[in-house]
């Protein structure tokens, strides 16, 4: 695997993310305002709407996740921050201080190198260094013909993730005790 760094977003690194999701293939359609509460008055339809409600986040000081980095190269994304900051995700709502991990992108040529599961395991850091009691994640199946931004099932299996119950027909909730 390769060896990579990660590191929260802030406004310091802000660009480093937009150059990530604005690469060929990232995720600039969405800015990762899937699940994502938009500014007032903006258009969910509109990539620059998208974007500028994430930075509000950032400039915020809100968490929104991590980047990783191969030197200082941005080529992978996770979005983790407490469950409240997004809208509503169909989790497990007996359980308070929950951080949500609910996104990846990897640039195309970083792929298959385990880099996913590193950024789970980063992401499990990073919310237990911000006191959350419980990680929880929404992935989908391999074969899923939609929602594969959010990984995989057998992936959290792995890291001893357990599953609570379904999000609709397709996401499996997903969570681990820190």
């Amino acid at each position: 695997m390769t060896k990579l760094s990660y590191t929260p977003v802030d406004e310091s690194n802000w660009t480093d993310l937009e150059k990530l999701f604005e690469s060929k293939w990232g995720p600039h359609n969405c800015w990762c305002m899937v699940w994502r509460s938009m500014n007032k008055g903006a258009d969910r339809t509109q990539k620059a709407d998208k974007k500028e409600s994430l930075k509000n986040y950032v400039v915020s000081q809100k968490p929104i996740g991590l980047i990783g980095y191969d030197h200082s190269e941005a080529i992978a994304w996770c979005s983790i921050a407490p469950r409240e900051s997004y809208r509503e995700l169909s989790g497990d709502s007996t359980l308070t201080n929950v951080w949500s991990l609910v996104c990846f992108y990897i640039k195309k040529e970083y792929r298959h190198k385990g880099i996913t599961e590193e950024l789970i395991k980063q992401a499990i850091a990073y919310a237990k260094e911000n006191g959350a009691k419980y990680v929880e994640a929404y992935p989908v199946d391999p074969e899923s013909p939609s929602f594969r931004f959010m990984g995989f099932k057998p992936m959290f299996e792995k890291q001893d993730f357990e599953f609570k119950h379904m999000a609709g027909q397709r996401r499996h909730v997903m969570t681990i005790t820190l």
